[in-house]
């Protein structure tokens, strides 16, 4: 009997998974005839201070142009799309059903290498359906914006008015939708009118205990989180003498705690954890500003990431220190373990005779393409001095592609997932990306230059000639 029953838990404790499971899930079936064979990534957002993005999930787009895909997401959020370098947005909900047209760059938007923006298209989206809601309320608001920003600096009074009104058709309106992510994301983004206001600005103190003292903090907001990082954005150079003393005698001595007694004398800082989400997000600016010792901000960071109260504060803890210690200049590079197309495996300690080039590159994507043909002639005049490495995406390439960026190159290639450590430690975001590493570990120049002219008509050229230079006079 008791097998019988362990065995009826069992099967009940499965289903109940699978239920909610299924409640879960999210589909997305859309169009993308511009990424035919090509890889599209639903990345999700991890946390909105350090801006550390995860992949859900990634499809290859059919030859008739069409993709399908599930995600599993627990609660409403906004997710952003990758496209050959070009990104998008949408927001998904548990159990929603997406049909997406997924356009290419628009050939008039000049390349950016850091990726260009563009716009999805819905195909009979849901009334009730949370991207539905938030278009509708963007479509109102610019619309707003369109008629009386114009006043804001010649009829100033006349503009507070109208802003007024529309703020209260705006309350009105939402307040009996049921959607607490619609509702936050409705109040924060009114919020941010705040600050386009004439003379009648609510004072900082104010806008701090009416939009964050007492309201919980929405991590996966993006309209909050927006709000958050503007509302507290620089705060240690704004804090008064004694306070910023307090606050750079702790950091030398490495101390979370002592931080956050200092900060507690602000008045916007006296919510607990407002206070040390603000205190990781002022340690994550000023790493670079050198008024701080570098390895004494790491090691705060480490203490919270596993001392926080708070879970979500020690996952940003994780995210900022990862983020901060990639590949900062004259800093020990992360190490990588990576297998060539033979199988042979490779890791940082592999390459300590030279310097180290590393080239991340799509042999699909023209500007990757166009530069491997200068990378073969700086090879040939350097590779006594500078060792080079490719890296590329795991996914299909025509055999063009493959003969002439691939099989074409006589240095060592990698195909490897995106889900190698290797694009987030080295920061790979966007191609071609280069990176030069002395033969013992550290960053030279991350991002370095390329073997083409830059804007200002500068290549790695010159950098590899001082380093065979310094070789020869050795």
């Amino acid at each position: 009997m008791s097998i019988f029953r362990n065995s009826l838990s069992l099967i009940l404790f499965v289903l109940i998974c699978f239920y909610f499971s299924a409640q879960n899930e999210v589909s997305i079936y859309g169009y993308a005839p511009s990424y035919i064979g090509k890889t599209i990534y639903f990345n999700q957002i991890d946390d909105y201070i350090s801006a550390n993005e995860s992949i859900l999930a990634s499809t290859v787009v059919k030859p008739d142009s069409t993709f399908l895909i599930s995600l599993n997401v627990e609660e409403t959020q906004r997710i952003s799309i990758n496209a050959n370098n070009n990104f998008s947005h949408l927001y998904v909900q548990p159990g929603g059903e997406y049909q997406l047209y997924i356009p290419g760059r628009d050939p008039y938007q000049p390349y950016k290498e850091t990726g260009n923006n563009i716009e999805v298209t819905f195909f009979d989206l849901d009334s009730a359906d949370i991207n539905y809601k938030i278009l509708s309320f963007q479509l109102w608001c610019d619309e707003f914006m369109g008629s009386y920003f114009h006043m804001k600096n010649i009829k100033p009074d006349e503009f507070d008015t109208e802003l007024k009104r529309f703020r209260l058709a705006v309350e009105n309106y939402y307040s009996k939708d049921t959607s607490v992510y619609l509702k936050a994301h409705v109040m924060y983004t009114m919020a941010m009118y705040d600050n386009v206001q004439y003379t009648k600005d609510h004072s900082t103190d104010e806008k701090y205990m009416f939009y964050l003292h007492s309201n919980p903090v929405y991590y996966n907001n993006d309209a909050y989180m927006e709000y958050f990082n503007s509302f507290y954005d620089r705060v240690i150079p704004r804090l008064d003498y004694e306070t910023d003393e307090k606050v750079y005698q702790a950091v030398l001595q490495s101390s979370p705690s002592l931080i956050m007694r200092a900060l507690n004398g602000s008045f916007i800082l006296k919510n607990l954890r407002i206070r040390e989400l603000v205190m990781l997000k002022a340690l994550g600016e000023e790493f670079y500003s050198k008024e701080f010792p570098q390895t004494n901000i790491i090691t705060i960071l480490d203490s919270v990431s596993k001392g926080s109260m708070f879970p979500e504060h020690a996952l940003i803890a994780r995210n900022l220190i990862n983020r901060l210690t990639q590949l900062v200049t004259g800093g020990l590079a992360p190490d990588f373990f990576i297998k060539n197309a033979k199988g042979e495996l490779f890791s940082l300690s592999s390459f300590n005779k030279k310097h180290l080039y590393i080239h991340f590159y799509d042999p699909s994507m023209l500007k990757s393409t166009l530069d491997v043909e200068a990378l073969k002639k700086l090879y040939t005049e350097y590779k006594g001095d500078v060792e080079f490495i490719s890296i590329y995406p795991n996914k299909s390439y025509t055999e063009d592609e493959i003969t002439n960026y691939v099989l074409g190159i006589p240095w060592n290639t990698f195909k490897l997932d995106l889900t190698n450590p290797i694009w987030a430690d080295y920061n790979a975001v966007a191609f071609p990306y280069y990176v030069l590493l002395d033969r013992y570990g550290y960053v030279v120049a991350a991002p370095a230059r390329g073997p083409m002219p830059d804007g200002q008509y500068l290549s790695i050229d010159e950098t590899f000639f001082n380093i065979h230079k310094i070789n020869s006079n050795k």
